[in-house]
């Protein structure tokens, strides 16, 4: 096992009993609570919402939650009312942002679970103003559009609803926000441009608190912190900035038990395609995992696009060493070259770390083409996870 921790901090949520499970998680809430107050402390005069959408990053939505809750979250982001259904009794008093809005038939799910919808669109407007005709006065968010082209009203339309005069009373927000395209890139212009645009918007809706900064945002700066951030990623322990060390902690370990080792010969290959030829006699090492567990067909050693342009897969991390993966990753099975540690080292039975305190998880995401929100959202539910306990 790559990590460990006192028996009595841990709880379990297994997919099977204990020594059935094939692959497993180690959730470690207390790193998840740290995270968060870090993005606080960089928020500084802010408030700091918690981001739970898509079943937190793939760790489990209570969990999170309590974890979120108890370290002083009380603002909070989802992207369906379904999940903020789940998500209200754990967060008895906390406002619940939905982050895709209102739609004709959802009303009622909004009002029994005193969830807040986002206003994203003229249509999402028009069901809105129809629901609080009917029901009174309701809170909602209203999201700007400011560059990235995807839900929001546009700065016009947004500015024109301000000013409009016959806007009804009832119809007040209590939060405008919008989100950064390209702020994992401190230098882009795009950043600017979307703050002045967000800025303009702020003004038309005077005394509405404000929302701009994502993970990546927080770090921009003050100018965009507002009134409340909203860091994703980053408390789950990813990367928010490119090309700068991650200060973050890891709160996911995934590990895959070893099912059996096998020595190969050179000239040999390994797994489907043939793609992976053996340039020396070598130990293999077949991992109980594959990409029906998230873990990506793009990891592969060989034989899928990706190893055209970029030329090693993702590796492993295995009695001290890292350890590469070899050939295609399949459905539930995947190699790695283990013959470098000494004879007789990895044993059927042993857990391989995929991602974790060895192995980060930008790093994985890059060698298989993609992002560490991937991995994170893509954890099937063949793993026994395991929740270390916040303190």
């Amino acid at each position: 096992m790559t990590n460990s921790a006192d028996a009595s901090s841990i709880s379990s949520f297994p997919a099977g009993q204990i020594g059935e499970e094939a692959a497993r998680l180690t959730v470690d809430l207390q790193a998840l609570a740290d995270n968060w107050r870090l993005m606080a402390k960089k928020s500084g005069k802010a408030r700091t919402a918690a981001v739970l959408k898509a079943d937190a990053y793939g760790i489990g939505l209570e969990p999170a939650a309590r974890t979120l809750y108890r370290a002083g979250a009380r603002d909070f982001f989802v992207a369906t009312p379904a999940e903020g259904r789940a998500l209200r009794p754990t967060a008895p008093d906390g406002r619940i942002f939905v982050l895709s809005g209102m739609w004709a038939g959802s009303e009622e799910l909004f009002f029994e679970n005193d969830l807040v919808p986002v206003v994203a669109s003229s249509e999402q407007l028009a069901v809105f103003m129809a629901a609080i005709a009917e029901r009174g006065d309701y809170p909602c968010a209203l999201q700007v559009d400011t560059g990235m082209n995807r839900l929001g009203l546009s700065p016009g339309e947004a500015l024109a609803l301000a000013n409009d005069p016959v806007r009804p009373a009832s119809f007040s927000p209590v939060l405008i926000l919008s989100h950064l395209a390209c702020g994992d890139d401190p230098l882009h212009p795009m950043n600017r441009m979307q703050l002045d645009r967000f800025r303009a918007a702020t003004r038309a809706f005077d005394g509405v608190e404000a929302s701009l900064a994502n993970s990546a945002g927080v770090f921009l700066g003050e100018d965009f912190h507002f009134d409340l951030t909203r860091p994703g990623i980053s408390v789950y322990g990813g990367a928010a900035v490119n090309g700068e060390p991650n200060p973050m902690k890891p709160v996911v370990t995934a590990e895959a038990r070893i099912l059996l080792v096998r020595e190969a010969k050179i000239g040999e290959a390994v797994s489907y395609g043939a793609t992976a030829v053996l340039s020396r006699d070598s130990r293999i090492a077949v991992a109980a995992i594959g990409y029906a567990d998230g873990y990506l067909r793009s990891l592969s050693g060989a034989g899928v696009p990706l190893r055209q342009t970029v030329s090693s897969g993702a590796k492993g991390y295995l009695h001290g060493r890292h350890v590469p993966l070899i050939g295609r990753v399949t459905m539930d099975l995947t190699h790695f070259d283990v013959t470098d540690l000494p004879a007789g080292t990895v044993r059927p039975g042993d857990f391989i770390e995929l991602f974790g305190p060895h192995m980060p998880i930008e790093t994985v995401a890059k060698a298989g083409g993609t992002i560490d929100y991937v991995l994170l959202t893509s954890l099937g539910t063949r793993y026994r996870r395991d929740y270390i306990e916040a303190r």
